[in-house]
């Protein structure tokens, strides 16, 4: 392996130690009562090195968000030939859904949680959302009618929000995840017959 390679390596490692010494922290203290400089120390690393991984306290978390802005566009973007977008977005999502993929929900009570009782984690989880629908506009408006896009976009990124919201609902009320996803499967498939029946 190369240098680079190892180095790189190295950073993800580091990146993912710290985010699970958080994630700790935030399940045992709560989010809002937890420090980047108490979470520097768990972990064993200098503060700056904290930030430098995670410019956001936010992200400590949610260390997943660029996954979960990329994923409806990068389906979109990967789909079959023949394959369109709305279909491509239920594909994906409900593979995930076999997976029990934590990208839509599936992270544990104790992780839902600091979620729920974090307004400032809640806020970032809704930036997130936005992100995301921005980017999948960006993946569609070459294909589409520039309004056309937009509102594709805004409607599968709200099929995949309020479904998340459910699951997280559900895990709070103490379903584990098959029972969650064997009450979701049906909602999801109205939500994504819907979406396409109105982009057919």
């Amino acid at each position: 392996m190369s240098t680079e390679g190892l180095r790189e390596r190295r950073k993800r490692q580091t990146r993912q130690e710290i985010s699970h010494v958080a994630t700790r922290l935030f399940i045992e203290h709560g989010f809002e009562n937890v420090t980047i400089a108490q979470v520097a120390t768990a972990a064993g690393v200098a503060k700056m090195t904290v930030t430098n991984h995670f410019p956001r306290k936010e992200d400590l978390l949610l260390d997943m968000h660029e996954e979960l802005v990329a994923g409806p566009a990068q389906a979109v973007l990967e789909r079959e030939p023949g394959e369109s977008a709305p279909a491509a977005l239920r594909r994906a999502y409900f593979e995930a859904l076999a997976r029990r993929d934590a990208l839509i929900g599936f992270s544990g009570a104790e992780f839902v949680r600091v979620i729920s009782g974090s307004p400032t984690l809640q806020a970032r989880l809704r930036e997130i959302h936005e992100q995301r629908e921005r980017a999948l506009t960006d993946v569609l408006a070459p294909e589409l009618a520039e309004f056309t896009a937009k509102l594709l976009a805004a409607q599968a990124t709200t099929v995949y929000r309020v479904l998340l919201e459910e699951i997280f609902r559900r895990t709070l009320d103490g379903a584990d995840h098959e029972e969650i996803a064997a009450a979701i499967e049906p909602l999801a498939e109205q939500a994504f017959d819907g979406l396409q029946r109105a982009f057919a």
